[in-house]
C-alpha cells in the first residue's frame, strides 16, 4: 500500500509538471525555441570594378563553381574516405583539404569554402555523388578575373579566401569564414570601396544549424564601389615591352619602369619585372605553387617599386647639388678641380673614369657625373646638413603611394650612424653619401617622384594610382585631386641650374648617342656599387636613368640644346629604368629608357648601342 501510494505521488507530480511545461506553459517554451532558430546571415553583394584612366575595365567578375564542405554533416567515420575522394576529383592534396576543413573547428555549421574554380565537369561529378560525399556541397559564387593578367599584378595585385586572424579582426563589420578579400594591390589598399556593404537576412535554421527559410531581409545589400586607376594600359604595355627587351638581353634578375606625369603626381605606368599572374591566385592557388613564387631567386612577388630599397648612386647627386647651391656652400659658375682621385691619409676616393675632369662647374660636373666634384660638394654640406636636404626631396620617407608594403629607404646622419653601428659618421663616408654610395638606399618610386619635383618647380608631390572611386551608377564618389607633400625650400634660381644641368646630361654626350633622340629629354643615369667584391675585387652594380620630356618634346632647329623645358610648367612626362645588378659595359638603364622613347613616341629611329648591353662590370674595372 506504501509502494502504491508513492507510486501515485510520482505519477501525480510528473503529471502535474508536464502540464505545466506544456499546457501552462508551453506559449512561452514555443516562443524561445522559435527565437533560438532564428538567425542573422550575411548576404554576399558584387565587388566593384576596376578601370585604367582611359576607361579600359581591367577586372570583372566571373560565376564559377565552388567546392564548400560543412564539417556538421560529414560523419566521422567515413571522413578520411570523403576526404581522399574530394582530393581525387579536385587534383588536390589531402592535407590541404583536412587544413581547410579544420581551420574553423569552433564554426562546425558553416560552410568551408575547399576549392574555387572548379571545372564545369568535376563540380556535375561531386553533385551527383552527394550521398557518398556527406557534407560536401556546389555552389556558384562570383571570381575575380584579372583580363590582363601578368600585365598589371602588382598594381591590380588580387583577393583570396580571408585567413582566420583575418575573419577575426573583421568579423565585427560583416565578414564571413568564407569570404573573399583584398590581399595586395589595390585590392587591398582599396578593399572597404571595393567589397560594398554585405546585407543581412534573418533566417530560421533547424536543428543541425541548416537554414530552412528566410524570414525578412534586415539590411538591402549594397554593391562595392568601383576604381579608375591612374594608369594607362597601353603606356604600362610600352613600359614592360622596354624592359623585358633589356632583361631578355642582358640576363637581369630583375627590373623597374615608372612613367608618371610630374605636374599631378600620377603614376600612367609602374612595371616590376619579374611578375606574376593576379588569376593564379584568385582562382585558388595551392600551397606547392605559392612556395615556389615565394622562394624563387628573383622574388616576383615582390613590387621592386616601392617594396625593396637600393643605393641611388648617381642620381642622388641631385641632392647634393642642389643643397649645397641652396646653402650657398657652392656658386652657379664656381669651378672645383677634379682629379683622378680624392684622398683622406692613406684612403683614395677615385672618380668613375679614374682620371677627373679638370676644372669644372656645377653644370659640367652634373653632366660627367663626377665624383671627385660631388665628393668636395658633399664635404662642404656635412652628413646632417646633407640628409637635411635628402628629406627634403622625399628620402628616408614613405611616399604615401596608394599601395601596401611601401617602404622609407635609409639616409645616414651622425645619429643614425651613432645609433645604428655606434659609430661617428666618418669623413669618406660622407663622400660616399654625396654620390649616392654607402649607407644611401632608396626606392625607386622615391627616385622618380624627386626627379618630378625638379621637373615641376619643387613641389613634392605624393605618387597617385588611384584617380577616382566611382559609384556602381558610374557617378563619382571621391576624385582624388595631386596631393602636395611639400614645397622645396629652394630657390626656383637654383632649381632651374639643375635643370639645364640635367639637359646637360644629355647635351654633353654622357649618355652615348641618347641626345640624338629627334624629342628633348633631360635627366641622370646612375650606376651603384653593392654587394660582395667578385674574385678581382669588383663589385656588382645596378644601373639607373631618371628623366622628363616638356610638353612639346620635339626638337627645334633655333634652339641648339632642344631644350625650353627648364621653365617648371613644361615638364609633362618623367620616366625611370632600374636594371638590378647589370654589370653591363654601358649603363643598361639609359638603353631601356631610350627604347621606351622610341616606343612611346612611335618614333622613326633605333638609337639603341646593344654592344653597351654586354656585361663585362666595366665600372667594377
Amino acid at each position: 500500500m506504501v509502494f502504491g501510494a508513492i507510486v501515485v505521488i510520482v505519477v501525480a507530480a510528473l503529471g502535474l509538471r508536464l502540464f505545466q511545461l506544456q499546457i501552462a506553459m508551453g506559449g512561452h517554451y514555443t516562443e524561445l525555441a522559435q527565437q533560438q532558430s532564428v538567425d542573422s546571415l550575411a548576404v554576399p553583394v558584387s565587388r566593384g570594378l576596376i578601370y585604367d584612366r582611359k576607361g579600359r575595365q581591367l577586372v570583372e567578375n566571373v560565376p564559377v563553381f565552388v567546392v564548400n564542405v560543412r564539417p556538421a554533416d560529414l560523419p566521422f567515420d567515413t571522413r578520411d574516405a570523403v576526404v581522399a575522394r574530394l582530393a581525387h576529383l579536385l587534383k588536390m592534396a589531402p592535407a590541404d583539404l583536412y587544413g581547410a576543413i579544420d581551420a574553423h573547428a569552433d564554426s562546425r555549421f558553416d560552410l568551408v569554402k575547399v576549392a574555387t574554380d572548379v571545372p564545369t565537369a568535376t563540380a556535375q561529378i561531386i553533385a551527383e555523388e552527394h550521398l557518398q560525399l556527406p557534407g560536401v556541397y556546389v555552389d556558384v559564387e562570383a571570381r575575380r578575373h584579372y583580363i590582363y593578367g601578368e600585365l598589371l599584378g602588382h598594381i591590380l595585385g588580387w583577393t583570396g579566401s580571408i585567413s582566420g586572424p583575418d575573419y577575426l579582426s573583421l568579423k565585427s563589420d560583416g565578414y564571413v569564414l568564407d569570404d573573399t578579400i583584398g590581399k595586395t594591390g589595390v585590392e587591398a589598399t582599396f578593399e572597404k570601396q571595393l567589397r560594398g556593404t554585405y546585407g543581412v537576412q534573418q533566417v530560421q535554421r533547424d536543428a543541425t544549424g541548416r537554414v530552412v527559410r528566410v524570414l525578412s531581409t534586415l539590411t538591402e545589400p549594397q554593391p562595392g564601389d568601383s576604381l579608375q586607376l591612374t594608369i594607362d594600359v597601353n603606356v604600362q604595355r610600352t613600359a614592360q615591352q622596354a624592359l623585358q627587351w633589356a632583361m631578355n638581353v642582358v640576363g637581369l634578375l630583375r627590373g623597374v619602369f615608372i612613367v608618371m606625369n610630374p605636374q599631378t603626381g600620377e603614376i600612367l605606368a609602374m612595371v616590376s619585372l619579374p611578375n606574376y599572374n593576379d588569376n593564379d591566385f584568385s582562382g585558388g592557388i595551392s600551397t606547392k605553387e605559392y612556395k615556389q613564387l615565394l622562394n624563387a631567386k628573383a622574388r616576383p612577388l615582390l613590387n621592386f617599386a616601392i617594396n625593396e630599397q637600393f643605393p641611388p648612386g648617381s642620381t642622388y647627386k641631385l641632392v647634393t647639388g642642389a643643397g649645397a647651391l641652396q646653402d650657398n656652400k657652392l656658386q652657379p659658375n664656381e669651378r672645383l678641380h677634379t682629379a683622378a682621385y680624392i684622398s683622406i691619409g692613406a684612403y683614395k676616393y677615385w672618380d668613375w673614369n679614374k682620371a677627373g675632369f679638370g676644372n669644372i662647374t656645377i653644370f659640367d660636373g652634373f653632366a660627367h657625373s663626377s665624383d671627385t666634384f660631388f665628393y668636395q660638394v658633399a664635404g662642404r654640406l656635412g652628413i646632417d646638413r646633407l640628409a637635411y636636404w635628402a628629406h627634403q626631396w622625399g628620402f628616408g620617407q614613405l611616399t604615401g603611394v596608394d599601395l601596401p608594403g611601401e617602404v622609407s629607404g635609409t639616409i645616414p646622419t651622425n645619429a643614425w650612424k651613432e645609433q645604428t653601428l655606434g659609430q661617428p659618421i666618418y669623413p669618406g663616408e660622407v663622400y660616399q653619401a654625396g654620390i649616392g654610395q654607402g649607407y644611401d638606399e632608396v626606392t625607386p618610386m622615391q627616385l622618380i617622384d624627386a626627379y618630378n619635383a625638379l621637373a615641376n618647380g619643387g613641389t613634392l608631390l605624393r605618387p597617385q594610382i588611384v584617380r577616382r572611386v566611382l559609384a556602381p551608377d558610374g557617378s563619382v564618389v571621391q576624385d582624388f585631386k595631386p596631393q602636395v607633400v611639400r614645397q622645396l625650400p629652394i630657390s626656383q634660381s637654383n632649381l632651374s641650374v639643375m635643370r639645364v644641368a640635367a639637359r646637360n646630361v644629355l647635351v654633353s654626350r654622357h649618355t652615348y648617342n641618347f641626345v640624338d633622340e629627334p624629342i628633348v629629354v633631360a635627366g641622370k643615369s646612375g650606376t651603384a656599387e653593392f654587394g660582395l667584391r667578385d674574385s678581382q675585387g669588383r663589385l656588382p652594380f645596378h644601373s639607373w636613368f631618371v628623366g622628363f620630356t616638356p610638353k612639346d618634346p620635339w626638337k627645334h632647329a633655333t634652339d641648339p640644346n632642344g631644350w625650353n623645358a627648364v621653365k617648371r610648367t613644361d615638364a609633362q612626362l618623367s620616366f625611370l629604368a632600374f636594371a638590378f645588378d647589370s654589370n653591363t659595359t654601358g649603363n643598361a638603364a639609359t638603353e631601356i629608357v631610350k627604347y621606351f622613347i622610341q616606343l612611346y613616341y612611335h618614333l622613326h629611329v633605333d638609337l639603341r648601342e646593344r654592344y653597351l648591353l654586354v656585361q663585362n662590370n666595366f665600372y667594377g674595372n
